[in-house]
Order: structure tokens, then C-alpha cells, then sequence
């Protein structure tokens, strides 16, 4: 899926996050490649969501970018890849952060952080089918599930936890 882009010197990155009894216990995980280079990225929080996991990975990965080459996103969150292609992200931001009248974009602190990590850069954002064989989005899901069933030390996930939604679960 990948090879033609690598031989054009770009830097693929595949993402996945997800969240166990939704909200609950999340991970996520990233891989980011460049010619011959690989590195993974992934970490588990307490109490969270999948969306938030889905864009986390994404905003670490991208992150983890330190030459800004052309950039190639692989998600199998079209939470993440519909609000970049189709421009929910731009509305969102023009809207300031709401969706209609009265609703609050949820995830803001993220989607300004990922507005902040895109703008001016060329980044591709690609739909992929989860669970479908996959390469990059198999490993990510992997290192996402390794996070939420093994990390005994998981960070807290403090805009989640301090939002409307978070605070009735403690």
C-alpha cells in the first residue's frame, strides 16, 4: 500500500487508537516510515474515549515528524480523516469550535492541536478499512491493545477527565 509513496520520498504514517467499555481504559499507537526508517509510538491512558485515542495517535505521530516532508496519514477512524478531507476541521474553527448554534465540537483540545500540526504542511489523510490486513494499521491497533491490557502505570487523559462527559465516571 505504501511502497510507491516511500519511493517518493514521502513519510507515511499509520494511526489507531481505541478505548475498552467506550468510554474506559484507552491506547493508541502510531507508525511513522521514511525509506529504510521505522518507529513506533504508543501510550495508554485511564479513562478516555476512541476518538480521542483515534486523534492522539495522530497528533503524536505527527509530532514525532521532524522534517516537514510531504506526509501521508493512514486512519481507520473516519472520525479523524472525514473531518480533515471533508473540512469539518475548517468549519469547526470558522464556527468558533461549534457545530451549529449551540453544539460544542467534542475533542476540542485535540482538533486545535491538530490544526496547529497540520497547517501549511503537506499532509494527505487516507481512509483505511480496520481489521482488514492492513499492514501499519494491524501494528498500530496492535501496540494500542498492548497499552490498554499490560500498561499498569496509564497516564490520565485530563481535558477527558475534567469535561462534562469524563467527570460522572469517578
Amino acid at each position: 500500500m505504501h511502497t510507491q509513496e516511500l519511493k517518493n520520498n514521502k513519510i507515511i504514517l499509520y494511526t489507531d487508537g481505541g478505548a475498552k467499555e467506550n468510554p474506559g481504559v484507552g491506547g493508541y499507537g502510531a507508525v511513522l516510515l521514511y525509506r529504510e526508517h521505522k518507529k513506533e509510538l504508543s501510550g495508554g491512558f485511564r479513562l478516555t474515549t476512541n476518538n480521542r485515542m483515534e486523534l492522539l495517535a495522530c497528533i503524536e505521530g505527527l509530532k514525532a515528524i521532524k522534517n516537514p516532508l510531504p506526509t501521508v496519514v493512514y486512519s481507520d477512524s473516519r472520525y479523524l480523516v472525514d473531518a480533515i478531507n471533508k473540512n469539518w476541521l475548517s468549519g469547526w474553527k470558522k464556527k468558533g469550535w461549534r457545530r451549529g448554534k449551540d453544539k460544542e465540537v467534542k475533542n476540542v483540545d485535540m482538533w486545535k492541536e491538530m490544526d496547529r500540526l497540520i497547517k501549511g504542511k503537506d499532509i494527505k489523510f487516507k481512509w483505511v478499512k480496520g481489521h482488514s490486513g492492513v499492514w501499519g494499521n494491524e501494528r498500530c491497533d496492535e501496540l494500542a491493545n498492548i497499552e490498554m491490557e499490560t500498561n499498569k502505570n496509564l497516564q490520565i487523559d485530563i481535558n477527558y477527565e475534567k469535561s462534562k462527559e469524563g467527570l460522572w465516571k469517578f
